[in-house]
């Protein structure tokens, strides 16, 4: 259902208004249920995820790429404008041409996410959508079978979050944990040892750490800035620590990530498929 747009106003273009507020669009569309889906890279993965479009915004130059994609959806509509009226729309230049507004999908049970699984990254209270997305890259491509995150966790499904992914966090199942007072006792009679990266005295180095991985573990990110919480902490049964040099005491919690994600997987022997896509997914 192709639709020529001029006009930035235009009120069928509501999806796409103000995405360089933050707060505006977390309550937005958490609200509304949708969330967007930048490049044809990230809309093919969305889709083959199983996520209904709401609509497409495309400029003339991309339509032909998202062709099959637009096909699959004959009554959703498709808005074909210029790259100055998107810009007007979304305040900023949309570099690869087109943007799909999703239909958000349900959330899951957190339990159902971790029930195969043999390596879980949880994150405890990331409020950086840049990390977080960069943390499902990690995960997608390093071995991880699932994401968990805390209540106060930013949303993997902002826009932001979803372009620096690449898409990974479509293909990564996550879900949110309930309060650590729960969430502890759910990872444990679940079977997962629960590992927090922290700066403690009596932390373990990563390497010896990886020596003698536990069958099933949670790995814990905390924070920017305040690191891992208390609750987070309490819950934890080991606290691991990256060994550093020339007085640095910590590095950015999306370099932590990847670095303990690649030891982990190094030590338990794991590879990726033949076709570069994790085993676990």
């Amino acid at each position: 259902m192709l639709i020529h747009i001029d006009d930035a106003s235009d009120e069928r273009l509501n999806d796409y208004t103000s995405l360089t507020d933050v707060e505006l669009r977390k309550s937005r569309e958490a609200d509304e249920g949708l969330y967007l889906a930048e490049s044809p890279k990230v809309i093919r993965r969305a889709i083959a995820a199983g996520h209904r479009p709401r609509s497409f915004l495309v400029t003339e130059a991309w339509i032909d790429t998202l062709s099959d994609e637009i096909a699959l959806f004959p009554d959703v509509p498709v808005y074909l404008a210029n790259e100055a009226t998107i810009e007007t729309l979304t305040g900023f230049h949309l570099h690869r041409g087109a943007m799909v507004s999703m239909h958000r999908p349900v959330p899951r049970d957190p339990l159902e996410v971790m029930r195969d699984a043999r390596t879980v990254v949880v994150l405890d209270g990331l409020a950086d959508h840049t990390n977080v997305g960069a943390i499902f890259r990690s995960c997608a491509s390093l071995g991880a079978d699932a994401v968990l995150l805390s209540p106060s966790c930013a949303d993997p499904l902002y826009r932001r979050a979803v372009r620096v992914s690449m898409g990974a966090v479509l293909q990564v199942p996550w879900a949110r944990l309930p309060r650590w007072q729960e969430a502890g006792p759910m990872l444990r009679e679940a079977g997962f040892h629960i590992a927090a990266l922290g700066l403690n005295n009596d932390a373990v180095d990563l390497k010896d750490f990886c020596q003698d991985r536990p069958e099933k573990l949670a790995l814990v990110f905390g924070a920017e800035g305040p690191g891992l919480s208390r609750q987070a902490l309490g819950a934890s049964e080991s606290v691991v620590t990256i060994p550093m040099d020339h007085g640095v005491d910590s590095l950015n919690v999306a370099t932590a990530a990847a670095i303990t994600l690649w030891a982990v997987r190094s030590a338990s022997g794991g590879e990726s498929g033949e076709d570069g896509e994790p085993r676990a997914l």
